[in-house]
C-alpha cells in the first residue's frame, strides 16, 4: 500500500490524511467504504446525508457534483465515484488502464499550483480559496503554499 506509484505520480497527501483534512464536500465515497481499511475513515470528516461545503479544509465548495463528471464522461466505468476512489484502489496498488490518464489530468493542476504561488502570499489561506481546495482534490497539500 502507497508503494510502486508511477514515476512521474508523486501524491504529497495519502487518502486517509485528504479525508482527515476535509474534501468533497464530506460526501466523497460515503456508500463505498467497506472496500477500503476502517482506520482511513476514523477521523474523516463525512457527511453521509447531504453535501457540506463547511467540512472542507478550506470550507468551500471547488468541485462539480458527481452527476456533473459522469455526464461530462470525465468517470472511468470502473471507478464510478471518480478520481478520488480510483486514487484511494491505486493507493492500494491497483493499476488500470485509467491511470495514465488521471495522472497526466492531475499533473495539469500544477497550473493552479502555480497561480496560487503568484497571486497569493506565502501560506496566506483566505487566497485564492477554491483553487487551494482544488488543488487539495489532488493530493497536493495546499497547506504549504
Amino acid at each position: 500500500m502507497g508503494q510502486n506509484f508511477s514515476p512521474i505520480f508523486h501524491p504529497e497527501l495519502t487518502p486517509q490524511e485528504m479525508l482527515e483534512m476535509g474534501i468533497f464536500w464530506g460526501k466523497y465515497m460515503t456508500d463505498c467504504r467497506d472496500e477500503f481499511p476502517t482506520d482511513r475513515f476514523t477521523n474523516a470528516k463525512l457527511s453521509p446525508d447531504k453535501k457540506n461545503p463547511k467540512l472542507n479544509f478550506f470550507k468551500v465548495n471547488a468541485s462539480q457534483s458527481l452527476k456533473i463528471r459522469q455526464e461530462k464522461w470525465r468517470i472511468y466505468e470502473e471507478d464510478p465515484r471518480g478520481r478520488f476512489q480510483r486514487y484511494c484502489r491505486y493507493y492500494m496498488g491497483r493499476r488500470g488502464p485509467d491511470d495514465e490518464r488521471q495522472i497526466k489530468r492531475r499533473k495539469n493542476m500544477v497550473r493552479h499550483v502555480k497561480a496560487i504561488r503568484n497571486n497569493c502570499y506565502p501560506l496566506d489561506w483566505e487566497c485564492r480559496k477554491r483553487q487551494r481546495q482544488a488543488v487539495l482534490h489532488r493530493a497536493y497539500d495546499a497547506r504549504k503554499i
